[in-house]
């Protein structure tokens, strides 16, 4: 089988990066959750991150190549679907198809423009100059001040709301996603697939509400 022209091998490479991504959403969040510590609490993890080096940068480049290799094989399949499915079939198939599983391919083209959006934000920090970390005071720990930057931005309607349907998209993609998973590896069959279905939609809530309240606490003024 091989992994790159079969249907069956491209499931497996989107499941197996997808769990990837999954774990990087997850170490991700973790960090950025550090945020409702104050200042002190996502200077320090800034600045630990930055400490690291060029790990870093070695880690963000492999995880943009899983991300590349996951949304282009899921496009292909998404496009083949399409092309091999009539279309009396497809109405039929969609009265028992989620709207997240419909939409899958469009909330990962929307992750992935965010994706961009946020690497030019927050990583490389020219979307917003004025509010960058780079050109802002030192904290008093003598750190760059990103709490501060992460506040001013989200103060921002426009940039709170492109990153609350950003993460609504990543609910849906996970909500679908990771029971898509476990069925892809064989794990779910028969009377556990409702249950994996609503795991799933569970974890893709906590997700997805974690990196929301961010953007709107602080949009509220509740984070400031």
């Amino acid at each position: 089988m091989n992994l790159f022209t079969s249907t069956v091998g491209r499931k497996i490479l989107m499941a197996v990066t997808g769990l990837c991504l999954v774990g990087f959403v997850s170490v991700h969040l973790l960090g950025n959750l550090s945020v409702f510590a104050g200042a002190d609490g996502i200077n320090a993890y800034a600045k630990h991150l930055h400490d690291l080096g060029p790990l870093v940068w070695i880690f963000r480049l492999v995880m943009l190549g899983l991300f590349a290799v996951h949304i282009t094989f899921g496009v292909l399949l998404y496009l083949e679907n399409r092309a091999a499915t009539p279309d009396s079939y497809a109405v039929q198939k969609s009265l028992v198809t989620t709207f997240s599983a419909k939409t899958m391919v469009f909330t990962g083209l929307i992750i992935l423009a965010f994706l961009l959006y946020h690497l030019l934000h927050f990583t490389v920090q020219v979307t917003n100059p004025e509010i960058s970390a780079q050109n802002l005071p030192l904290d008093a720990a003598m750190r760059p001040d990103v709490f501060t930057m992460v506040v001013m931005s989200f103060q921002k309607v426009f940039i709170a709301l492109v990153y609350i349907i950003a993460m609504i998209a990543l609910l849906l993609h996970l909500s679908h996603g990771i029971s898509s998973w476990v069925q892809t590896i064989g794990l779910s069959t028969g009377p556990s697939q409702d249950k994996v279905t609503a795991i799933g939609k569970i974890l893709a809530i906590v997700y997805g509400l974690a990196y929301i309240a961010i953007p709107l606490f602080i949009l509220a003024r509740i984070l400031k």
